[in-house]
């Protein structure tokens, strides 16, 4: 009877473990079109650039220009770091996972909020890109 309880009470410590590490794939964005306001036929590199940049800024990213067609963006949240780098042009935009901090990251997957983040972060420049 004793040893029936311990099973239970590891059994149930292990399905609370899996359930509280939530992790998927991680999510990057590949050559996305920029899409702009048919009124702003050509869109520069700097109004991209500008662009991704605010709908970084909005979202709590710091998103630093390194160079031509390249941003870095890092979100710190409490304990938790994320950083891609954009990689945009004038017709598309990439968001790629760099590196992070207390995500959990394996080299393939990575605790699931940093997915909504990206997510987040992309919408965010689909519509300052609509704005141009």
């Amino acid at each position: 009877m004793r040893s029936r309880k311990w099973a239970v009470i590891v059994a149930s410590a292990f399905a609370l473990l899996i359930v509280g590490c939530r992790s998927a794939l991680v999510y990057n964005v590949s050559d996305a079109p920029v899409a702009v306001a048919a009124s702003k036929a050509n869109v520069t590199l700097d109004d991209v650039s500008r662009a991704i940049s605010r709908a970084g800024q909005a979202l709590g990213w710091q998103m630093k220009a390194t160079t031509p067609g390249h941003l870095l963006g890092t979100l710190t949240l409490r304990t938790h770091v994320a950083i891609v780098d954009v990689d945009y042009s004038t017709t598309s935009f990439s968001i790629k996972y760099k590196d992070s901090t207390n995500l959990d990251y394996d080299g393939t997957e990575i605790h699931s909020n940093y997915n909504g983040w990206i997510q987040n972060l992309e919408k965010g420049i689909r519509t300052q890109l609509s704005l141009l």
